[in-house]
C-alpha cells in the first residue's frame, strides 16, 4: 500500500506545500503571502487559518482529493526543549503552539494546521525534528556564568537529514556514525551527531558560534556591553542589530552571498576579508566540534543555501579536510525529511514520540 502524505512547511512570508507517495514526491507549490496581507495580523498564530485556507486551495488546484491522505505532517514549532524524532501532534503541543508558550514563529502554524486537517480528515497529524530538539549532553551546556545556560536550537530537521543520507553512503546506520554537520543558511549551526543524537550544538538562533549573513555569532561581551552601554541601545534594538543586521549585513549591508561573491570579483578587499572571515569562523566551529567525539568522526557535512557557493565551500574544505572525508549537500531536505518522518511511523520503523515536556 502507497502512503500518501501532506507536507506542510510555513516560513515567514510562504508556505511549502508538497504531497508525496512514500518517498516520491508528486505535487509541491509554494505559496507566497504579501506583506500586505500579513500585516493584517496581530499576531503570526492568528495567520494559521488564513494559511490553512491557502493549503486547502493550493490541493485543490493539485487535483488532491483530501480522501486519498494517508498522513499529515508539518515542521514543528518553538515548543519546549525534546529529544529527535517524529511527534504526534497531541493536545498539549497544539495549546503550546496556539499559545506561543516559547516564542512566536511561522513554524508554530505548521503544528496547529496539520493538527486541524488530522481531525477534520481522520488521519495521523504528525511534526519531525523541529528547531527546539535538545540532546546535548549535560557537560555541553554549561556556560560559564550560571544564570546562563547554553541552548540547543538549530536547524535539526535538515541536520538530521543529511546525517541520516551520509550515514547510508558510510554503510552504517545513523545510530552507528559520528558525523559533524554545518547548516550554512541565515543562520548557521554546527552540530555533533554522535550515534543518532545531537550531543552539541551552537545556538543558531540567538546565541553563539560563526557569524553569518544576518546573525553576529559569538562575540566578545566585555565590548559587547561596553558598546551597548554608550550607544544607549535597550534589549529590542540589541536583538535587532545582533540578529537581523548581525554578519554579513553589519559588514556588508548585505545578507545575499552572491553579491558578495560579485564584490570579490570586483576586488573588493573588505568583502574578500568578511567572507574568508566567515568561513573561517565556521571551520574553527568544526574543528572544535571534533574534540567532542575525541577526533573519531566518520564525515563532515556540508550544507544549506550557502553551501551552493563553490567559494565559500573551498575555503572551508581546505582547512577541514584533515579531520574527516567531506560531504557536500547544497540547499534544503526539509521537505523530504518531513516526509520520511512521517513514513517511519506509518511503515512501524519508529514508534511516534508523544510530546510530554517535564
Amino acid at each position: 500500500m502507497v502512503n500518501k502524505i501532506l507536507v506542510i512547511n510555513p516560513g515567514s512570508t510562504s508556505t511549502k506545500v508538497a504531497v508525496f507517495d512514500d518517498e516520491e514526491i508528486i505535487k509541491n507549490k509554494t505559496l507566497a503571502h504579501s506583506h500586505k496581507k500579513l500585516k493584517n495580523f496581530n499576531r503570526i498564530n492568528d495567520q494559521y487559518k488564513y494559511r490553512k485556507d491557502q493549503v486547502l486551495e493550493s490541493l485543490e488546484e493539485m487535483n488532491i482529493a483530501l480522501s486519498e491522505l494517508n498522513a499529515v505532517v508539518a515542521r514543528g514549532g518553538l515548543l519546549k526543549p525534546l529529544k529527535g524524532g517524529t511527534y504526534e501532534i497531541n493536545d498539549l503541543m497544539y495549546n503550546h503552539l496556539m499559545k506561543g508558550v516559547e516564542g512566536e514563529h511561522a513554524s508554530n502554524l505548521g503544528g496547529l494546521i496539520a493538527r486541524e486537517l488530522s481531525d477534520e480528515l481522520f488521519i495521523p497529524g504528525y511534526i519531525v525534528d523541529p528547531v527546539v530538539v535538545d540532546e546535548m549532553e549535560q557537560v555541553a551546556k554549561v556556560s560559564g556564568f550560571v544564570e546562563v545556560d547554553r541552548k540547543s536550537i538549530f536547524h535539526a530537521l535538515n541536520q538530521k537529514a543529511v546525517a541520516r543520507k551520509v550515514s547510508g553512503e558510510l554503510g552504517k546506520n545513523y545510530n552507528e556514525a559520528k558525523i559533524i554537520v554545518s547548516h550554512l543558511g541565515g543562520g548557521i549551526s554546527v552540530g555533533v551527531h554522535k550515534y543518532g543524537k545531537v550531543v552539541d550544538v551552537n545556538n543558531a538562533l540567538d546565541g553563539d558560534g560563526p557569524f553569518s549573513p544576518e546573525r553576529c555569532g559569538s562575540l566578545p561581551w566585555g565590548d559587547l556591553l561596553k558598546n551597548l552601554k554608550e550607544n544607549n541601545k535597550n534589549y529590542e534594538e540589541a536583538k535587532k542589530d545582533l540578529i537581523g543586521n548581525g554578519g554579513l549585513a553589519s559588514y556588508l549591508g548585505t545578507t545575499d552571498a552572491r553579491k558578495v561573491e560579485e564584490l570579490i570579483e570586483n576586488n573588493d578587499d573588505k568583502a574578500k576579508l568578511i567572507f574568508e572571515a566567515m568561513a573561517y569562523q565556521v571551520a574553527k566551529e568544526i574543528g572544535a566540534c571534533s574534540v567532542v567525539v575525541d577526533g573519531e568522526v566518520d564525515a563532515l557535512v556540508l550544507t544549506g543555501g550557502l553551501s551552493n557557493s563553490e567559494r565559500l565551500v573551498n575555503l572551508i574544505k581546505k582547512k577541514v579536510n584533515f579531520i574527516a572525508p567531506v560531504y557536500v549537500f547544497p540547499g534544503e531536505f526539509e521537505m523530504q525529511a518531513l516526509a520520511l518522518g512521517a513514513l517511519r511511523v506509518l511503515r512501524n520503523e519508529e514508534k511516534p514520540k508523544k510530546y510530554m515536556p517535564g
